[in-house]
């Protein structure tokens, strides 16, 4: 099936990393932030393979109707030379970034919580059992590195517009972490990983989902006039594209609605936005 849809972890980890270059870009565009950005985006991009090929490495496969375990489960020393190649490269181009310690202190940090419940050794075990902000640990995490690190690193001042455009950025990604963690709901019970979503009734992570979508339209208005129509029109079509899919990807579990089409909503701002510029 078109080689295991270009040998899925592969390109799916790929995929992402260049998600998150897209979205640093559109966050670097956005606001006028001036660094070294071909040196951070590189970084991020090494990074985010070597954390998502370890994260997945360390994921057992436990459900059979998973391609995404499925191929795991079989190519576990790839997935394995992949997180140790991303980490080569992220060790290499984090080097010129050293005087901005701080901020990359804090993204490794972040992003090693994150997996580090997956590691079957008591201390990490705990974690699965107070990890109860999940889902909006990882919509923290995805938006310190893409938008607030950035900033951080550019020294732009945190105002009002950077602030807006932060919350824009957050709440559409948690929304869409959401709709990840209820389809992920019966696995995480038998991991015994603790969730916000886990301990929530339907009805009020529905109301809590929508609520995050209203946020991030809301907040992608008020941007203008700091930036163009056209860029808030773009910021909005994501959100509202979500909102359309959720019927659909809670009928169908499919690895690849979720993790090529649902992720790919978020470098769709950026897409557009660039595909704007060119125009």
């Amino acid at each position: 099936m078109l080689k295991s849809v270009f040998n899925f972890l592969l390109f799916s980890s790929i995929y992402v990393a260049l998600c998150a270059v897209m979205v640093i870009w559109h966050t670097n565009t956005v606001l006028g932030l001036d660094y070294p950005v071909r040196t951070y985006c590189s970084f991020v991009f090494a990074a985010t393979i070597c954390s998502y090929n370890f994260h997945w490495w360390l994921t057992p496969t436990t459900n059979e109707h998973s391609h995404r375990l499925i191929w795991g489960g079989r190519h576990r020393n790839l997935q394995l030379a992949l997180g140790l190649l991303g980490l080569a490269g992220a060790a290499w181009f984090v080097w010129p970034l050293r005087m901005h310690w701080m901020a990359l202190g804090v993204s490794i940090v972040l992003t090693a919580l994150y997996t580090a419940p997956k590691l079957p050794h008591r201390p990490f075990l705990f974690l699965r059992k107070i990890a109860i902000a999940k889902t909006l640990f990882l919509a923290l995490v995805w938006t310190y590195v893409t938008s607030v690190m950035p900033i951080w690193i550019a020294h732009h001042p945190l105002d009002a517009n950077a602030w807006i455009f932060l919350l824009h950025r957050f709440f559409f990604t948690y929304a869409s972490c959401i709709l990840f963690d209820e389809r992920d709901l019966e696995s995480d019970k038998r991991e015994g990983i603790r969730s916000l979503i886990t301990f929530l009734p339907e009805h009020t992570r529905r109301n809590l989902y929508y609520a995050c979508l209203i946020v991030a339209a809301g907040c992608a208005a008020m941007l203008y006039p700091f930036a163009p129509g056209i860029l808030v029109s773009i910021m909005i079509v994501p959100v509202l594209l979500l909102a359309a899919l959720t019927g659909t990807a809670k009928r169908n579990h499919s690895d690849y609605l979720y993790y090529f089409g649902l992720d790919g909503l978020v470098m769709l701002a950026p897409v557009l936005h660039l595909l704007w510029l060119w125009l």
